[in-house]
């Protein structure tokens, strides 16, 4: 634990105290440049909030050295961050948005990267703000006002200045075995395909996703998110104590004209790609692999590293001039030493809100198997 809160401690520092200047930053070009054009305070915008966003990069990447191993085709390799495209995918492990993240960067377009994401997020300090001020689509898991906020932050992307990736969860909520005992209840129940690793996905964010965005948006990535059995899941709390291991991802990409037009039928190409990502992964727990698409070993790159050294060392540098103006005094120092547990205690919020068995379980109820259900897990 010592140690843990030992490398917690200097990169909380670092990421919170560059976190806000970044956020000040994003707050002024938002409040004086985006009024004029929005296609120029983007692109402002993805060249300040990546250096935010490559520092939990370079954690994944250079700390704890988590390696990808990427299954994929070689013309959709070839296309990955030349094109807008619509991300689906599982959602397994507690930093599936970080393995995006990480792909994104290697394709190029990190600051570019977006997602569909609950409030509570949003409000996150440092993470959730700079989410805000990038475009996140932030919804409050109530249909009657999120299917207004779903189809203007659809609109919003319309005439985007470069290739973005939009993520989205379609089974709204992050895997735990006690939802995935409730889904294979209800499926059994109803008559459906019973899932043993994914749960069912919900539809209409799907549905309305693919109507608003299907005239611009050429293509829809189909991701997987799986862990050997033989490696530890990686988490933050991991991470943070330089712990590796290695993911694999599988992705096919479907090209949107080529999906149907009734929302019916779109709502049942979902499901039936999230029963085929159930066989894969069932397939991939067996054989410890994706078979079926060439392994890309996907190296990191210097970018994150470049950044978190400079961040690090403006950092020190500030600190020491702070220093050496101020003289020391029993006040200041008690004003450190607050300050760094404040980091700590936030840090610890930040690892302990990542954890899925942390996100709530189905509500128990006295009604039949499945109806209680139908609210938090299945496809509407």
């Amino acid at each position: 634990m010592a140690i843990a809160a030992a490398v917690i401690l200097p990169l909380g520092v670092l990421f919170l105290l560059s976190g806000l200047v970044i956020n000040f930053v994003q707050a002024i070009v938002f409040a004086l440049v985006r009024p004029i054009s929005k296609n120029l305070y983007r692109t402002i915008n993805k060249e300040v909030v990546e250096i935010l966003w490559l520092q939990p990069v370079w954690l994944f990447d250079w700390w704890a050295n988590i390696k990808i191993q990427l299954y994929i085709d070689p013309e959709t390799y070839k296309l990955m961050g030349k094109e807008h495209a619509l991300f689906i995918s599982n959602h397994r492990s507690d930093i599936d948005w970080l393995v995006g993240w990480v792909l994104a960067q290697r394709a190029g377009c990190l600051g570019y990267a977006l997602a569909v994401i609950k409030k509570a997020i949003s409000y996150i300090p440092v993470l959730g703000w700079s989410m805000w001020f990038s475009s996140y689509i932030i919804l409050e898991r109530r249909w009657a006002k999120d299917e207004s906020t779903l189809k203007a932050g659809f609109q919003e992307l319309k005439n985007f200045p470069r290739p973005f990736w939009l993520a989205l969860f379609p089974e709204g909520t992050r895997f735990t075995q006690a939802k995935l005992r409730a889904a294979q209840e209800y499926a059994a129940s109803a008559g459906l395909p019973v899932p043993k690793n994914v749960l069912i996905p919900r539809t209409k964010g799907f549905v309305l996703a693919v109507n608003q965005l299907r005239s611009f948006v050429p293509a829809i990535y189909n991701m997987t998110v799986a862990i050997p059995k033989t490696e530890p899941a990686p988490t933050m709390l991991r991470m943070l104590r330089g712990h590796s291991s290695v993911v694999h991802v599988h992705i096919e990409r479907h090209l949107m004209k080529d999906l149907p037009e009734k929302g019916s039928d779109i709502s049942q190409w979902c499901k039936d790609i999230f029963v085929a990502k159930d066989a894969l992964l069932e397939q991939h727990l067996a054989t410890g692999g994706f078979a079926n698409k060439e392994c890309h070993k996907n190296s990191r790159n210097m970018k994150s590293l470049l950044v978190v050294c400079t961040s690090s060392c403006l950092i020190f540098y500030g600190a020491m001039k702070l220093f050496e103006l101020c003289p020391f005094s029993w006040t200041e120092a008690a004003f450190c030493v607050v300050f760094m547990v404040l980091v700590i205690i936030l840090m610890q919020i930040l690892i302990l809100a990542s954890q899925s068995e942390r996100s709530n379980p189905p509500k128990e109820s006295s009604k039949p198997p499945g109806d209680g259900l139908r609210e938090n897990l299945l496809p509407k």
